[in-house]
């Protein structure tokens, strides 16, 4: 019985877990995608067409528009180009084969051959072939005309509607990967992306592979990028930001000088002051950045850049009154003495921050982790767990 049960389970597709959710949006869309297609050609053509005002691969079409907006599949070249292409070789191959099952197979697969090789792959487009085939003597009457009405004009209004519901329930259609950063504007990835595997490791393993994967290969990358944040978060155990946060910060005022928010960097060698305003919430930050990059220093002391200056102006701020508040950082990205501190780790390593204010629930300055803090604990954390592991084999 066992050996059944693991033999029925192979059988079965390895699909990710969706939320009900996201099962409802997928269906009310193709809902509302085959609606919209059928009564627009009725619409144009009238209720006794000579040609059918829908043909049934559209409903294969909806299951990827909706259900799986994502695959390269299913973006609109793939709908477009994958369905007209198979109608216009399955009309050619019905037009000069007269067996209908050899013309059938025929088109079905010149339909693949066409679809992969002009990179239109859409799984419909093999049914769209047979159709123009098998679909009886009004479809072969019809001809080349097949492939533009109703094929063409069908997958058109079914890619619209789709264009519009999933962009309106939150999946971007046409789906784009996200833009690679690079934050110092040179070529070196990013650098939580520079341990673990790389695009190249990802490109030679889908090489190897040598089958088509129905996901795109940025978002492939980018799933692997989440499962290894996961797998660290797991590993990093429960440290918290309030287990290595300093306590003892120094802080200014908003309207600090500059020079004395200067002096104070120097003096503790810190990278960064806090800001505090009413009541002890944190109202901005201010680093040796902000004093390098919104000030220029003259022979009489640091002034407001013409940059920054001409930036307050078109916001209609008042004038530079050399005042911490003018070049401070706000808002501040900020943690709390509960997060993990492997939530740091992309924060710190790919956006650029160097120091993160830990706030209370009130929004009271409670402390400051810096990538020294970080490091430091994640060294921690790896002797400590090949202590641990020492013991544990000896």
């Amino acid at each position: 019985m066992h050996g059944i049960a693991s033999l029925l389970k192979r059988l079965g597709p390895g699909l990710a877990p969706v939320t009900p959710v996201e099962r409802l949006r997928a269906a009310v869309g193709a809902l509302c995608g085959i609606l919209v297609t059928g009564f627009a050609m009725r619409f144009a053509l009238g209720p006794s067409p000579a040609l059918p005002l829908l043909i049934a691969p559209i409903g294969a079409s909806a299951v990827l528009l909706f259900a799986v907006p994502a695959s390269p599949l299913a973006q609109p070249w793939s709908i477009l180009g994958g369905n007209v292409i198979s109608a216009l070789i399955g009309v050619t191959a019905a037009s000069h084969v007269s067996d209908p099952i050899l013309a059938a197979a025929l088109a079905g697969g010149g339909a693949i051959a066409a679809m992969m090789l002009l990179g239109c792959l859409h799984p419909p487009g093999g049914a769209v072939a047979l159709t123009a085939v098998l679909g009886g003597p009004t479809v072969t009457a019809a001809g080349y005309g097949f492939a533009l009405w109703p094929v063409g004009v069908d997958s058109a209004l079914l890619l619209a509607t789709a264009l519009l519901f999933n962009n309106l329930t939150g999946r971007r259609y046409p789906h784009r990967p996200a833009p690679v950063r690079r934050d110092h504007q040179t070529a070196d990835p990013q650098p939580s992306e520079r341990l673990g595997f790389t695009a190249a490791d990802l490109d030679a393993a889908l090489a190897a592979h040598g089958e088509l994967v129905d996901i795109s290969r940025d978002d492939l990358e980018d799933i692997l990028h989440q499962a290894e944040e996961r797998a660290f978060h797991r590993r990093s155990g429960a440290m918290t930001c309030a287990d290595i946060m300093s306590r003892d910060v120094v802080t200014v005022s908003p309207d600090s000088s500059w020079l004395e928010a200067a002096a104070l960097l120097r003096r503790h060698s810190v990278k960064a002051l806090p800001v505090i305003g009413e009541n002890e919430r944190v109202v901005g930050i201010v680093s040796a950045t902000d004093l390098v990059d919104k000030m220029v220093w003259g022979p009489k002391g640091p002034r407001v850049g013409l940059v920054h200056r001409l930036r307050e102006a078109a916001l209609l701020k008042r004038p530079a009154q050399a005042s911490v508040e003018e070049i401070m950082s706000a808002p501040v990205r900020s943690a709390r003495p509960e997060t993990p501190i492997a939530e740091l780790v992309p924060l710190m390593a790919d956006g650029g921050w160097h120091h993160l204010p830990v706030i209370g629930a009130k929004g009271e300055l409670l402390g400051v982790v810096t990538q020294s803090d970080l490091i430091a604990a994640l060294f921690h954390g790896r002797i400590t767990a090949r202590v641990t592991a020492t013991a544990k084999a000896a």
